[in-house]
């Protein structure tokens, strides 16, 4: 098989693992990689990194030896480093971390994150003027602190030398389109095809509740995930649509069992916990990026929702 591809430099790519890393993201990389040089032996270059040089125990609490410190020579022949984080991974960057991405990004290497990894790049100020994907644990957080990065509900973004995703799923869709960009077409025609990927099987289709919901019921969700500050109201969200107010009441009812007005409050509610969870932010300023106009009703519907008011929410360390 490998004999009608054409052959081309190797690329190299590197995977800097932060503690508590989502190993499901990370090894859906190496399947894509590794099915690569089986395909093409020598095509793909692998490189495992962490900040210390030591063993990293992944979310899954199974532990990762690095193969490559971070002084190595041939860092600076590393045409991606991607950025590995997770659910549990700390929040706070230390700054001999920031040090070293930003060192990273003043070479010709293009930067990616897994997971919350965008975070990470956010925080080391390499995302300005960039679209990005992170998981909705941090997505508020990082809008927040990085205004002038475009964070996205999408699970994966490839933005010129910029590559995020949010989930596993996201994972694999970047380093397929990566093998695309950076390798013979071929090859990753033939990764795709040789692991008989089903986009279907990984996608994250709208569920809620567990339960599949239509199109115009995804659309109207949708909507409403893009407006949390400035909520729409359900004449405006029946115009977006098409379809008359008493047809959405019927789909939310039927299909989620809830109203459109409760389940958007939820949305505003949940986002509202995620942010006070991942971020610096006062309740205040929370209650108005959630598009809760006073700060008393908020705190009375994030008690009432969470059994807890907003100011004793856990925070984590930033």
């Amino acid at each position: 098989m490998s004999q009608s591809i054409e052959a081309r430099k190797a690329s190299s790519i590197g995977f800097l693992l932060l503690d508590s890393f989502s190993l499901t993201c990370f090894t859906q990389c190496l399947d894509v990689l590794m099915t690569a040089n089986f395909i093409q032996p020598g095509s793909i270059k692998v490189h495992t990194f962490s900040r210390n040089d030591c063993e990293v125990i992944s979310d899954l609490a199974i532990p990762i030896r690095p193969d490559t410190p971070l002084t190595d020579i041939r860092i600076a022949a590393l045409d991606l480093m991607v950025v590995c984080g997770g659910l549990r991974t700390p929040r706070a960057v230390p700054e001999g971390l920031i040090k070293l991405l930003n060192k990273l990004a003043s070479m010709p290497i293009a930067l990616g994150g897994l997971w919350n990894g965008a975070w990470y790049l956010g925080k080391a100020g390499l995302l300005d003027g960039y679209r990005c994907a992170i998981h909705a644990e941090q997505r508020i957080a990082l809008s927040e602190f990085s205004p002038n990065t475009t964070v996205t509900l999408d699970t994966v973004v490839f933005d010129r030398d910029r590559l995020t995703a949010s989930n596993p799923a996201g994972a694999f869709q970047i380093m397929m389109k990566w093998l695309y960009a950076a390798l013979d077409h071929k090859v990753a025609d033939a990764v795709f095809d040789l692991l008989d990927y089903d986009q279907s099987r990984l996608r994250t289709s709208a569920k809620v509740q567990g339960r599949n919901v239509s199109a115009p019921l995804q659309e109207i969700i949708k909507l409403m995930e893009y407006n949390l500050e400035e909520p729409l109201g359900l004449d405006l969200l029946a115009e977006c649509v098409r379809l008359s107010k008493r047809q959405i009441q019927r789909l939310f009812r039927e299909q989620i069992n809830t109203s459109p007005q409760r389940y958007y409050l939820e949305l505003r509610l949940r986002e509202a916990r995620r942010l006070i969870q991942n971020s610096k932010l006062s309740v205040t300023d929370v209650a108005i990026a959630c598009g809760f106009v006073s700060t008393p009703h908020f705190s009375k519907c994030y008690s009432t929702f969470f059994n807890c008011p907003p100011s004793k929410e856990n925070r984590y360390e930033i």
